[in-house]
This record gives C-alpha cells, sequence and structure tokens, in this order.
C-alpha cells in the first residue's frame, strides 16, 4: 500500500504550496476523509506519521475507534442525528456538522455527563444548494450565542461543504463568504466562540479553500482513491 504515502505526501506537498500562496498566513491542517476504507489503509497512513482522520459515518468512526491506536484525532464530518451523538461524544477531536440548536443541546448533554468539553464547528450551507444540510449564513448568526451558552462545548469556528464542481474557481467566492462571516461573528465578541477554525475543501477544491483562508481541508479521495463502481455499469 506505498501507494497511499505518496498519495498522502502528494497532497501535502500541495497543501503546504496553497499555504505559501494564502494571503492570510493561516496554517492549514490535512484531515484524511477515510470513509469506506478499511482500517488497515488507516494504519498505512499512521505508520506513516498521519494522526488526523476523518469520517461521515458514526458507525464507522466507532468501528475504526476501536481497533485503531488511541492516539488518532478523529474528526466526524458528515451529517450527525442527535440519537448517534452518545456514541462518539467521547471518542472525537472535533464535530464539524453542528447544524441545529437542538444538535447542540444533545451535544451539550452527553458532553456534561462525560465530564467533558466537545469541540464544534458550525455547519454553513454558504451556497444554498437545498440537497446540503447547514445554516444559511442568517440564521448562523443568529443562532451563534444560543450554542455558544451551552455547558460543555466549545464553538472553534465553521465549515461548509461546496459544490461539486469541475471547476475550483468556481467555489472561491464561496469560501470567502464563509471566512467574511466567521469574522462578522468574531467582530461580536461572544463568550465561548473563537472561529479558529475555518474547515472547507475537499479533494476537488482544497487549494483555492486554502487560498481563501482554510485552516482544515477535509481530503479522501486524493489520499485513498476513489471506489471503482464500474462492475455495476452494464
Amino acid at each position: 500500500m506505498n501507494y497511499l504515502i505518496s498519495q498522502y505526501d502528494a497532497v501535502k506537498t500541495r497543501v503546504d504550496n496553497a499555504q505559501s500562496r494564502s494571503p492570510y498566513g493561516q496554517q492549514c491542517t490535512l484531515i484524511a476523509v477515510s470513509k469506506t476504507h478499511p482500517a488497515q489503509e488507516l494504519k498505512v497512513l499512521y505508520d506513516h506519521g498521519c494522526r488526523i482522520f476523518g469520517e461521515n459515518k458514526v458507525q464507522e468512526l466507532v468501528e475504526k475507534y476501536e481497533v485503531l491506536p488511541k492516539d488518532i484525532q478523529w474528526h466526524l464530518i458528515g451529517h450527525l442525528q442527535r440519537n448517534k451523538v452518545k456514541y462518539i461524544i467521547d471518542k472525537v477531536e472535533m464535530i464539524h456538522s453542528v447544524d441545529s440548536l437542538r444538535l447542540a443541546e444533545e451535544i451539550s448533554k452527553e458532553a456534561v455527563k462525560h465530564q467533558r468539553t466537545v469541540k464544534i464547528l458550525l455547519e454553513v450551507n454558504v451556497a444554498g444548494e437545498e440537497s446540503k444540510f447547514g445554516y444559511t449564513p442568517e440564521e448562523v448568526l443568529a443562532e451563534v450565542p444560543s450554542i455558544a451558552a451551552l455547558d460543555g462545548i466549545e464553538v472553534c469556528g465553521l465549515m461548509t461543504i461546496a459544490p461539486f464542481v469541475e471547476n475550483a474557481e468556481e467555489n472561491r467566492g464561496f469560501f470567502a463568504k464563509l471566512r467574511q462571516l466567521s469574522v462578522d461573528i468574531m467582530q461580536k465578541n461572544i463568550d465561548n466562540v473563537s472561529m479558529n477554525v475555518l474547515s472547507m475543501g475537499m479533494t476537488g477544491d482544497f487549494e483555492v479553500a486554502i487560498e481563501e483562508g482554510a485552516t482544515m481541508v477535509r481530503v479522501g479521495t486524493a489520499i485513498f482513491g476513489a471506489r471503482d463502481y464500474s462492475q455495476r455499469v452494464k
């Protein structure tokens, strides 16, 4: 599985190069998104030095958590149902996809129960796609104070999933809008809100996202490769 190492290193180089082009001078963390890929592939990257992995689904995160080293930082990046919060509350470094006050309240309840503080990001549907979860920019501005007042959570920033496009430049405006939204929220000086994290950019557009201020990018396909569905097409 040496191809995993070379692909991971290639993405790291692209992240570093994009950072050098960004006018914001931020450090960007690469999250290796391992959805649908087996734990042994993650172990290859772990042995190479990678400690930060992202999963979309709760069950998959839990299964991999159980069999992989415990110093891995797990990021839950997919849509999270309230009834599944209890399964990951003691396992994740950060939850990227908080898209309602009710979900934040459930995270708070479980975090208090486990006597820990959970880092969260608020998911914003910047592009207004009907198929995507997330707050509108207006909704998130209104709801941040209520979420920040909850016990057991720390509001660290914002996350977005940009549209799937062939040309990454088409998403630059959405990334810029999320960064500006984070500035607007930060200027409100709300207790327990830092806006230090901008989680935006995936395999197809992460370099543009970094240029626009991303501090975390979620990259799966460029590291692990795509699943082969060709046999299903007859």
